[in-house]
């Protein structure tokens, strides 16, 4: 499948639909998916090992960039975060609105590209970014946290490390002055930057 397959504002593929069920953070899940979009018979390692080892804090505001049907934001709200949750694919905005109502939690939904459309500053950016639409992509996403977070704001970011995540960790390293690894598994990293 070609990125731009989802990484795009209409999807041209059959819309044909999935349920799958996930449990992350100790939350059952229960997660409409389709053709069109990231992933859409299963959570996908990547988003699982962030979901799962995110920090969270409840009533921070936090944005789900690139949200895809809404694991990232739904688990962050399910843990007390105020949830913003932006994508470009209309196909993905619809699935995350249904599962943000499926799984009983509440969540702004906004179409953007990147942060096209976004207001305001977060204390919180978690992404697993487009890889495959290109290092310009992802290293813009991550200049554009930066400047949308409030002063000890963190992004949190995975990635499989060594395809382009080293890359990405260098960029955020340069931009934010630091970067740790959270979480590590089966290749991925999730990479933590804090705004001082």
């Amino acid at each position: 499948m070609s990125f731009e397959h989802y990484y795009t504002e209409k999807p041209e593929s059959a819309l044909r639909y999935y349920n799958i069920n996930s449990t992350l953070r100790g939350y059952k899940l229960e997660l409409e998916t389709s053709t069109g979009v990231f992933s859409p018979k299963k959570v996908d390692k990547a988003t699982r090992l962030l979901v799962n080892n995110m920090i969270v804090n409840r009533g921070e505001s936090f944005l789900d960039l690139g949200c895809g049907y809404g694991v990232i934001g739904i688990v962050a709200a399910k843990l007390g975060a105020k949830v913003v949750m932006v994508d470009i694919n209309e196909r993905a905005l619809m699935l995350a609105r249904n599962n943000v109502k499926k799984n009983h939690v509440s969540a702004e939904i906004i179409k953007s590209n990147s942060f096209s459309n976004v207001k305001g500053f977060f204390d919180n950016v978690a992404v697993n970014p487009p890889i495959a639409a290109g290092m310009k992509v992802c290293t813009d996403m991550i200049t554009s946290s930066y400047e949308h977070l409030n002063k000890e704001g963190v992004l949190q970011l995975v990635a499989r490390h060594n395809k382009g995540g080293s890359r990405l960790e260098a960029y955020m390293l340069e931009v934010f002055g630091n970067v740790k690894t959270i979480a590590k598994n089966a290749g991925f990293k999730v990479y933590v930057s804090g705004k001082n």
